[in-house]
């Protein structure tokens, strides 16, 4: 085996990056026609799909022999929700074919999208598989390169941090696990060459020994990016440092380059990872991949909005926010939305879901190509008082709050609290730090309000001489509460996610007891 010189071995990774990138160009190519020819695309994903279903039982019922357009399309099949495709899942669970999608599925990614106790099963069709999911994490790689053409991504590991849950059976037709589990068990062996760590230890399901196995099996390798959630990376890179005694990741990982995150808003977290990874050279890429599909992808290192995935065997509609409660909610077409405006996601897919409601909000950013951010879930928002406050807001509110006072955010949840004797009310925020701001409870909160005020004008104006809405109350949590919660409840680790904001008070009544069972200790 020939030896090189560091700076032979330098210039020839460097070569390997460069001539894969080679190998990305015609898909590239195709992403670019997003802007100029996103109807043709979209088009021909309803035409595809609806030809592929047509002699399923689904396609029979709405009869898609006769659907020849998009407002016969709408006019026949309704809005669809979990609770109502769930009877027909769960015969696919047990090996009926031909029910949403032609083909046996036996493999369920397994969601609840926030941190309650009801499972989903999605199917995971081998279409949506390799033509979405697979897909997805290829134009994220090639966007990547293409926006850091300096980069030596080849020449090194890639760390991905997945799901709590190994891959199970359901019965003997079916087998489900996280999304991340599902797609790691299915991936090309090709793949595992350039990944860490083991998909043995990958697909642990106890998530401290999991921890602790992925340090030891990754600290002295040669990782250059890594993909995950960001509250949950958090976690590995404290305890790879801890594992090394270094005082920042360049230090144990010097080619570190760049950070896949979905899952959650990065936005609290990037100061964070600024301190823990001080050189320019890393960069940071939003995906969008949830159970149901891959959606979009950061494909611009200065813009934080993503671009809308337009070939992926996914037809999308969008339901404005505000008519969401309506009897009839209006679903568009996304050559009808608007920029500055948030929708409710609706989604056909080769996973066999017809219309379905997702559960996110967006709103686009542009339209030529299609881009957009995610604004919240359409269950985990605060309208109590007229405010209708979304995760987006709190978010970018939270982390102006915390830059200004020297804080860092570890969690947060916040949730209305009714104040019954004066008609009126207040949000609660119940806040765990890294690090506590630099000043007191009442100077922070009035720094929060504000910000929210900026960014909310529906907010502002329900907070306006305290018409109906007063200042907020912050609540600072004792270290751990969040992760004693999620332990509880058997969600720690993976796609699991603390819940921002909710329109009742059950989560944060959890937390504040938990909270005070440790002021009691």
């Amino acid at each position: 085996m020939p030896t090189f010189a560091p700076g032979q071995l330098k210039q020839s990774m460097d070569i390997l990056t460069k001539t894969i990138s080679l190998f990305f160009r015609h898909r590239l190519n195709d992403i670019d026609l997003f802007a100029s020819h996103a109807d043709q695309i979209q088009n021909r994903q309803l035409k595809s799909l609806l030809s592929t279903a047509r002699n399923t039982e689904w396609g029979k019922k709405y009869d898609y022999k006769s659907i020849s357009s998009y407002q016969a399309f709408k006019e026949h099949i309704p809005l669809q929700t979990y609770e109502e495709i769930k009877p027909f899942v769960n015969r696919m669970i047990n090996g009926e074919k031909n029910i949403l999608w032609p083909s046996t599925v036996r493999w369920y990614a397994k969601s609840s999208g926030t941190t309650n106790d009801r499972s989903k099963f999605l199917p995971v069709t081998k279409e949506i598989l390799k033509g979405c999911h697979y897909k997805g994490g290829f134009d994220s790689v090639a966007l990547y390169l293409r926006n850091n053409p300096q980069s030596r991504f080849f020449a090194g590991k890639g760390l991905i941090l997945g799901g709590s849950h190994s891959p199970s059976p359901l019965n003997k037709e079916s087998h489900c696990g996280d999304l991340s589990a599902v797609l790691l068990q299915n991936l090309n062996p090709l793949i595992n060459y350039i990944r860490v760590p083991s998909k043995k230890i990958i697909l642990m399901d106890e998530w401290e020994s999991k921890i602790k196995a992925i340090v030891e099996n990754t600290y002295n390798k040669n990782v250059n990016n890594l993909s995950g959630v960001p509250s949950w990376m958090l976690v590995l890179i404290k305890a790879i440092l801890q594992k090394t005694g270094k005082q920042d990741l360049t230090e144990v990982w010097p080619d570190i380059e760049v950070f896949f995150h979905g899952g959650i808003s990065f936005e609290p977290y990037r100061e964070q990872y600024k301190s823990l990874i001080p050189t320019e050279k890393m960069h940071y890429v939003e995906t969008y991949n949830a159970s149901e599909g891959f959606f979009g992808i950061q494909s611009d290192l200065t813009d934080q909005s993503m671009l809308l995935m337009l070939d992926y065997g996914i037809f999308y509609e969008f339901i404005p926010v505000n008519d969401l409660e309506s009897a009839n909610p209006t679903a568009l077409p996304l050559e009808a939305v608007e920029t500055g405006k948030n929708y409710a996601m609706v989604i056909t897919t080769s996973g066999g879901l017809w219309r379905y409601l997702i559960g996110d909000t967006v709103r686009f950013t542009s339209v030529h190509p299609y881009k957009f951010v995610i604004s919240g879930r359409t269950k985990h928002y605060i309208n109590a008082f007229g405010e209708e406050l979304m995760i987006d807001n709190a978010d970018k509110a939270l982390s102006l709050t915390c830059k200004e006072t020297n804080a860092v955010l570890k969690e947060y949840t916040v949730a209305p609290l009714f104040l019954l004797d004066k008609a009126k009310g207040r949000h609660q925020w119940f806040i765990e730090f890294e690090q506590e701001p630099s000043i007191s409870i009442a100077e922070f909160t009035s720094v929060l309000d504000n910000h929210l005020k900026e960014l909310n004008s529906d907010y502002d104006a329900k907070r306006y001489k305290d018409i109906s809405l007063t200042i907020p109350e912050v609540i600072f949590a004792k270290p751990g509460v969040f992760y004693h919660w999620l332990k509880e409840k058997g969600k720690l680790g993976g796609q699991h996610k603390i819940p921002r904001l909710n329109n009742d008070r059950t989560h944060i009544e959890e937390l504040l007891a938990i909270n005070q069972n440790l002021n009691d200790k």
